[in-house]
């Protein structure tokens, strides 16, 4: 059995909690990432027997346009995937239901799936610190449990997991990063941008139509110059306040 980890992960909170599951699931793992535009995806292809764990955020409660594109094009021919959903404890929505049908259509077939708490990657307040160590030993757990039950050949023949069609309607938050005054035009923002969204040639300039406010630019920025408006950062953190408090725990799904 050969383990692939295919992990779209702007900020890093996915490709933590993704890395807790599958280290435990098997060290000896191949990865891709899904952030990459220069990959051609079409050359990605897998074989029957092969297992795939495929992690991504959830956007509003779809999975991000960009990694809905790039999933399009590998080629499962028959492998498993693993189905890892992360949210910034809101709510996770029909995000597990399109990537499940975006990876079958792609010739995957889906064994298993689990969702997990990460840190909030716009109001960082929100599931703040997370995954944990608390949030560690559960995926670990969850990979035990997923890997026994693949090897022993103890799996429902279709994973039933939450999410409705069509699905939700999801138009981007209008929160786009900006640059201020100290931004040295190093480029470093605008070489690492999922979606080349920021103009390498005028790395201080954004645009809004290509960007889908996944805050990579944000968190990599050598000199914390870029940045959303705090306006929509305080009204953002109102409107989400109440959904987002408690703590939420991780699930893990199976079929029916």
């Amino acid at each position: 059995m050969r383990v692939y980890e295919m992990i779209f992960s702007p900020t890093g909170g996915t490709k933590k909690a993704s890395g807790f599951f599958a280290e435990s699931f098997c060290r000896d793992r191949s990865r891709i990432d899904l952030t990459e535009r220069d990959v051609d995806y079409s050359a990605v292809s897998f074989n029957k027997g092969d297992v795939c764990i495929v992690s991504v955020p959830s956007y509003g409660g779809r999975v991000p346009a960009p990694a809905v594109s790039r999933l399009r094009l590998t080629r499962g021919n028959g492998a498993g995937a693993i189905l890892i959903v992360t949210y910034g404890n809101r709510d996770y929505d029909d995000t597990f239901a399109e990537l499940k049908d975006v990876l079958e259509e792609a010739g995957y077939v889906c064994l298993a799936a689990v969702a997990a708490v990460t840190q909030h990657s716009i109001m960082r307040q929100f599931a703040s610190g997370r995954p944990d160590g608390r949030d560690q030993e559960e995926l670990a757990r969850f990979a035990d449990c997923v890997r026994t039950r693949i090897e022993a050949e103890d799996l429902p023949k279709h994973l039933c997991i939450p999410g409705n069609r069509p699905y939700r309607e999801y138009g981007g938050v209008p929160m786009k990063p900006k640059t201020k005054k100290s931004c040295t035009g190093c480029g470093i923002c605008a070489k690492k941008c999922p979606v080349g969204a920021i103009p390498p040639d005028r790395p201080s300039e954004t645009d809004v139509k290509k960007c889908i406010s996944c805050m990579r630019c944000v968190s990599i920025c050598p000199q914390k110059s870029r940045g959303v408006s705090k306006a929509l950062l305080t009204a953002g953190s109102m409107k989400l306040k109440k959904s987002c408090s408690g703590r939420k725990e991780n699930e893990l799904f199976f079929g029916c």
